[in-house]
């Protein structure tokens, strides 16, 4: 969801930097704010008991996350960690919902936003649980192009091996095995370790 940053600051609103690698929140903490970036990404995960990590999600851009937990007062079901420098505005949640009480607009489109995300990822559930590593790999691959708007274009695709293997609960073998298998079939471009679909 994407609220003019001059609203959220108006609401008191406040931007943090956080550094590569710095946890926004964790999992179980308690759901307090609202986040909205504004420049940078951040990767929204669980560690299982083994230590393997899973990506639910990356949010970019323009993008807010966190909503269900803070609406239902639950704490994090995941933790949320910045994937390169990133800008967020934080908002206390009591902020949050009287500013969704004053724009019913708002409030209506958080809902919709809310349940394309549930959508997709029942589309991603769906294609998770197919055996091949392939159709695994271009779920990923079709999902980051459809929220670049970039669904005729090749373009690069920022990932790296073991972040499409944390997506796809693969072993990141697989995923290199499956992406040079993919490049020679003419499905991927793989030029100077970058990968383009």
């Amino acid at each position: 969801m994407f609220i003019e940053n001059d609203i959220l600051v108006t609401w008191g609103g406040v931007a943090k930097k956080y550094k590569k690698g710095e946890y926004i929140f964790q999992e179980g903490e308690p759901a307090q704010f609202f986040y909205q970036i504004v420049s940078g990404r951040v990767r929204m995960f669980n560690v299982g008991s083994q230590g393997k990590e899973f990506t639910h999600l990356e949010f970019m851009s323009g993008e807010s996350f966190g909503e269900p937990a803070l609406l239902i007062d639950m704490p994090y079901p995941a933790s949320v960690v910045a994937v390169e420098d990133t800008v967020i505005i934080k908002l206390k949640k009591e902020s949050f919902c009287d500013l969704l009480n004053n724009y019913p607009a708002l409030e209506k489109k958080l809902t919709y936003i809310l349940a394309k995300r549930i959508y997709n990822k029942t589309v991603t559930a769906r294609e998770m649980i197919n055996t091949s590593p392939e159709v695994r790999i271009l779920a990923v691959l079709n999902g980051y192009k459809k929220r670049k708007f970039e669904i005729d274009n090749m373009i690069e695709i920022p990932y790296t091996r073991q972040e499409i293997a944390n997506f796809t609960g693969l072993r990141v073998e697989t995923v290199i095995r499956t992406l040079n298998k993919m490049n020679l079939n003419g499905v991927v471009k793989i030029s100077n370790r970058k990968l383009f679909y």
